[in-house]
């Protein structure tokens, strides 16, 4: 097991390219089943979550290629459906959040699949109900089998129908459009998701020939046809990634530009940022942060403290509140964030406050920070990463600090972040893998 050693209190600066979107990347590739033909995949983010779902599709008898480190081509011409029932597909499938995924293209094409029970971060349970609901509507049968941890559908009969989605789930929408591009008839979704992720996913799908209107919007329209074509998808680059970044910067007092942004995919996050007093420009699709000594948070109009939450797209994306959260701890100003949708995300805020941090963790959901303005710096420490974003928050704060911190569980950092120790490095961070057994020795 590998740890992160972090000497913090160092400005930063030069340039940073944002991975391929990890969210995305377990969507599209999860759609190579619906086609028997080549489907050619660039920008993937060559991290642990997205390589187990690679070398699943592998498992299931995908015959894949890897053209460089983050493009890959895929054929899945003959699937192996009696590996579901495998210890080998028990093992995989139960240790990835993203093999959910996989269940829609294989009821689509198939007729049928199994799933184990997913895995993934431990922030709150999180429902797979809504997957199984928008099934169930097209005409699938399914059962959950407790003693094998093991969700068993049959799809032999998709027809299209109106569905009213009980959440607006980003991989539950994205898994029920899959199942519905080649159901017979219309499938309405409403209530659909419409996170950039998902209109990308969307596009892909209409350029193999599946018929989908209303991409960006929360109705969409999907008329079945009865078969798709390969196609070329590009990945957007990671907003959460870019999220990062910024509030890196800002912390650090550095000088960052972050390369080929997308900025019109970005949605909220840029006047969210703003709020927060963090100024940045736009030049052409690149984002240049100059070096800040202090940044302020704004109040709301009448005065009362700013509010941030998270809410689904176009809302403020959820996988960025750990990080305006820390972000806070030094900003001059006061906020209360408001975690949602997850009820465990905050509970990486004790070790916050053992760094010096300013915050009172109201309930599971809330917590008010009571920004330092950088008069009084975090301190390192030792401390555990207990999931991707909380992991990520960490980081920074330590990246900020002065002292050195330990950061173990980096796996979990690891996830969803490709190479962030030597991408760090290169603009000037004091960062080194070490091994979590020696460390503080």
């Amino acid at each position: 097991m590998n740890a992160f050693e972090i000497v913090g209190g160092k400005p930063l600066k030069g340039e940073i390219i944002p991975q391929g979107a990890k969210n995305e990347a377990l969507q599209v590739l999860s759609a190579v089943l619906l086609t028997s033909e080549k489907v050619t995949i660039s920008n993937i983010p060559d991290i642990k979550d997205v390589n187990k779902l690679i070398e699943l599709l592998g498992d299931l008898g995908v015959i894949v290629n890897k053209i460089d480190r983050n493009t890959y081509t895929f054929e899945a011409k003959e699937i192996n459906l009696d590996f579901f029932k495998s210890d080998t597909f028990r093992s995989k499938g139960g240790g990835l959040r993203g093999s959910i995924m996989i269940v829609g293209p294989l009821l689509a094409r198939y007729g049928k699949a199994a799933i184990p029970k997913p895995g993934g971060d431990k922030i709150g349970r999180r429902r797979l109900d809504t997957h199984f609901l928008g099934f169930e509507k097209l005409g699938a049968r399914f059962e959950y089998d407790k003693e094998t941890d093991f969700f068993n559908v049959d799809a032999s009969n998709l027809k299209g129908t109106y569905i009213l989605l009980d959440e607006a789930s980003v991989t539950g929408t994205a898994n029920v459009i899959m199942a519905a591009v080649l159901a017979k008839g219309v499938t309405t979704i409403y209530n659909a998701a419409c996170e950039p992720y998902l209109q990308q996913l969307c596009k892909m799908l209409n350029r193999m020939g599946a018929k989908i209107t209303g991409i960006g919007s929360n109705l969409l329209t999907i008329e079945g046809v009865t078969e798709l074509s390969g196609t070329d998808h590009r990945l957007l680059p990671d907003m959460i990634e870019i999220g990062s970044f910024i509030g890196l910067a800002a912390m650090t007092e550095s000088e960052i530009t972050i390369k080929d942004v997308h900025f019109q995919e970005l949605g909220m996050i840029p006047d969210v940022i703003r709020k927060f007093g963090i100024k940045f420009e736009l030049r052409g699709d690149d984002i240049y942060i100059p070096a800040q000594k202090h940044y302020e948070i704004e109040t709301f109009i009448d005065g009362s403290i700013m509010n941030i939450a998270d809410a689904p797209w176009p809302g403020f994306t959820p996988d960025l509140l750990s990080i305006m959260l820390v972000v806070a701890t030094q900003a001059k100003g006061n906020v209360l964030i408001h975690q949602k949708m997850f009820e465990s995300r905050l509970f990486f805020v004790d070790k916050l406050i053992e760094m010096g941090a300013n915050i009172i963790l109201c309930d599971p959901h809330r917590a008010t920070v009571m920004g330092l303005d950088k008069k009084v710096r975090l301190r390192g420490i030792q401390m555990t990463s207990p999931d991707i974003r909380a992991g990520v928050s960490l980081l920074i704060a330590a990246l900020s600090a002065q002292g050195t911190s330990i950061i173990h569980n980096i796996e979990q950092i690891e996830r969803g972040y490709q190479d962030i120790d030597t991408r760090l490095r290169a603009l000037g961070a004091d960062i080194k893998r070490i091994n979590a057994a020696t460390a503080g020795h």
